[in-house]
């Protein structure tokens, strides 16, 4: 594990060590956890974003039609052999 310095503002460290204590864990350890869930919410909000630039390209959407065509198909075909 990688040792990470920095500054924070007073109001946050005092925040951080309020609730650090309140829920009796280590600073660092509420740092971490903090930073992991704000990471996948970027990385939730990209994928949002992604989608929401697509959602009216009709290639896109042709293209996902086909292969729930596809995908329908091989379904059915895997209902009729059993």
């Amino acid at each position: 594990m990688t040792t990470f310095t920095s500054t924070l503002p007073d109001s946050l460290l005092a925040q951080l060590n309020q609730y650090a204590k309140k829920l009796n864990i280590p600073k660092n350890k509420l740092i971490q956890k903090a930073l992991s869930l704000y990471l996948d919410q970027l990385e939730r909000a990209e994928y949002i974003k992604s989608f929401q630039q697509y959602k009216d390209d009709t290639d896109i959407f042709q293209i996902a039609e086909e292969g729930m065509t596809d995908y329908l198909n091989q379904l059915t075909n895997t209902d009729e052999a059993s």
